[in-house]
């Protein structure tokens, strides 16, 4: 079920951010031939230096720009927290580097479309590191979809629920960080409902909040043109299943726990005929998406066509009604004033 792209090519990474991302995208990258991490960058030397020494990275820069104008990098990771991706991945852009934004993009679609302008001028690869999307039985999806497997596709159950213990201080919890489920597990299904459907005529969406004032748990309901709906959640309150299902008029196709993560899938059909997929997959998927990069910049491409950037753009104003329907404003939002972190 090979999507038939291009092999990748050499790329030198440089990596925006030290936090617990960065390090498991370094570690998968080691997984994939001719990618390497020459340079890291932090807001502070200790941290560049701490990384740099984990990984074995040569190139250790006390601050985002220095990485950026590192020439020896042809590609820039961002893996800062969400309310700083916007401003790193322009500094990354106006250097003229390739760059793959860790997910969400942007905290909301005006930054998403400010960023996809910029690379447009400066003619530079931009990708959403939507990692999921590149991964093996994720390609198997599309393909079987774009087969009719399913026949017409009307509906999608998907969820992403992990138990985080309250700190006030966790970046999930703060709203200061855009912290809350929403941006941070949601937009996995909400990203999954987008490579399904595409993009939603009618949102519905409900909210409890957590003791910060981010959203604790998060339900969503998307109507889509030609009738297809998607019931999505996600929590930081409790681990769900986190399985999903999109069902047809001839079959269903189930992707076994973790769904977004490298897995099985399943295919029944009405009688109950069950047909399995399995995918074995070294390491934790995230090294698909730099083979990705790799890929348009082998074709010479400044977006992907798996994941487009009026896609991101879009899922990003999906989510931007959710939290207008739910009332969640971050801390530079709610409050007049307050600087972004």
């Amino acid at each position: 079920m090979s999507e038939g792209r291009a092999e990748p090519q050499p790329v030198r990474w440089g990596v925006i951010g030290t936090g617990g991302i960065a390090d498991a995208f370094v570690t998968d990258l080691a997984l994939l031939p001719g990618a390497s991490v020459v340079a890291v960058g932090s807001r502070s030397a200790a941290g560049a230096q701490r990384f740099g020494a984990a990984h074995g990275i040569g190139h250790r820069h006390a601050s985002y720009q220095a990485l950026v104008d590192d020439p020896d990098v042809d590609a820039v990771y961002v893996a800062v927290p969400h309310q700083a991706h916007h401003d790193a991945a322009l500094l990354a852009i106006a250097a003229g580097k390739a760059v793959l934004v860790e997910k969400p993009f942007t905290v909301s679609a005006a930054e998403a479309t400010d960023l996809v302008a910029a690379a447009s001028a400066a003619g530079v690869l931009l990708m959403e590191a939507m990692w999921t999307r590149f991964l093996p039985h994720m390609a198997a999806v599309r393909a079987l979809l774009a087969a009719g497997a399913l026949g017409e596709v009307t509906t999608l159950i998907a969820d992403h629920g992990q138990w985080f213990a309250y700190d006030p201080a966790f970046r999930l919890f703060a709203p200061e960080l855009a912290g809350g489920a929403l941006l941070d597990l949601g937009v996995y299904p909400v990203s999954l409902a987008s490579m399904v459907f595409g993009a939603p005529d009618r949102v519905a969406a409900l909210s409890s909040p957590a003791q910060t004032g981010v959203d604790a748990q998060t339900s969503v309901v998307l109507s889509h043109p030609g009738g297809g709906h998607a019931l999505l959640s996600t929590t930081l309150r409790a681990l769900t299943s986190t399985r999903a299902e999109i069902a047809g008029t001839q079959a269903r196709l189930l992707i076994d726990p973790v769904w977004y993560r490298p897995t099985t899938l399943h295919v029944v059909q009405r009688d109950g005929t069950t047909q399995r997929h399995d995918f074995p997959d070294e390491g934790n998927g995230l090294r698909h998406q730099a083979a990705e990069v790799a890929r348009c910049l082998a074709e010479g491409r400044t977006e992907s066509p798996l994941l487009p950037l009026a896609e991101t753009v879009a899922v990003m104003g999906t989510l931007d009604e959710v939290r207008r329907q739910i009332g969640l404003a971050y801390a530079w939002e709610a409050t007049p004033g307050v600087r972004r972190g």
